[in-house]
């Protein structure tokens, strides 16, 4: 088994290194503004009608189609970012998933000005509106109760050293390397329902489905070496926020919000109530 965990830490190490690299996040920021501008171009030719008809019936003619496609890239690379976060934090990974769902909220909001025409018009359009109001206080409330719900979060005393510590972080890194397969070919499918003919998945109610399998896997590796009732509940309780992140992303129209809030509510009173009694 240690043969094992070396070898997932020589393939995990230098895949987070490459990733938090500051040219390759360089060069992730210049690939979204890029894809912004030229999505942008697209759609504003398509408007005009310069783009030749095999091209034209592919391409949307509003331009906020563009705004969609930005923050739908750039939620892929906080998903990247929070499976590597994984293995150093089980709590930091659950303030990244709520991150993820405050953007996610925020991309809703900018989704609802499809609706709207060129120049846009509120008249009619009054049932979007609130829709955006309410995406866009979902997420504010969501950005405050992270900033206090990081705050709650306590430093808890090594599992071990040496050989132990080493089997712990690799048997997370282990998790962190599936998740980033599994995201790879979700990933992968989607893409290829734009030339195929089959339909695409909702890739983040997908992904967050597996999110909940992943926490419930931690839960278990953990259970090896934090096997207090105080960490049992934790981390079995940040599973059950995850799982609610996953009703929000399916749920009705407001519901989704209110799910989302309620949520983050959960995981803020579970991390304060777990330092309360560390601190016992």
């Amino acid at each position: 088994m240690s043969i094992i965990i070396e070898k997932v830490h020589h393939i995990y190490d230098p895949l987070h290194y490459y990733w938090e690299h500051k040219t390759t996040q360089r060069l992730v920021t210049w690939t979204l503004i890029s894809v912004f501008l030229i999505s942008l171009t697209g759609i504003e030719l398509n408007r005009t009608g310069l783009l030749p008809e095999s091209l034209a019936q592919h391409i949307p003619t509003n331009p906020f189609y563009a705004v969609h496609l930005a923050f739908t890239l750039l939620l892929l690379t906080e998903v990247i970012s929070l499976i590597f976060i994984l293995p150093c934090s089980v709590s930091r990974a659950v303030g990244k998933q709520f991150e993820i769902l405050a953007l996610i909220f925020l991309r809703n909001a900018f989704k609802e000005l499809i609706h709207f025409s060129e120049p846009i018009k509120l008249a009619g359009q009054m049932d979007a509106v609130l829709r955006i109001g309410a995406y866009g206080l979902g997420a504010l409330i969501i950005f405050v109760l992270l900033s206090i719900y990081y705050k709650q979060q306590v430093k808890r005393e090594e599992a071990g050293s040496g050989a132990v510590l080493f089997m712990f972080v690799g048997a997370k890194k282990m998790v962190a390397i599936m998740l980033l397969v599994v995201f790879t070919l979700l990933v992968a499918y989607n893409v290829s329902s734009v030339v195929g003919e089959h339909d695409h998945i909702e890739f983040f109610a997908e992904f967050y489905t597996i999110l909940v399998f992943s926490d419930i896997l931690l839960v278990l590796i953990s259970h090896s070496f934090f096997p207090s009732f105080q960490d049992i509940f934790r981390n079995s309780g940040f599973a059950v926020s995850t799982l609610l992140m996953r009703l929000s992303l399916t749920a009705p129209e407001y519901y989704d919000v209110l799910i989302g809030v309620g949520a983050a509510l959960f995981a803020l009173f579970l991390a304060m109530s777990y330092r309360r009694s560390c601190l016992q």
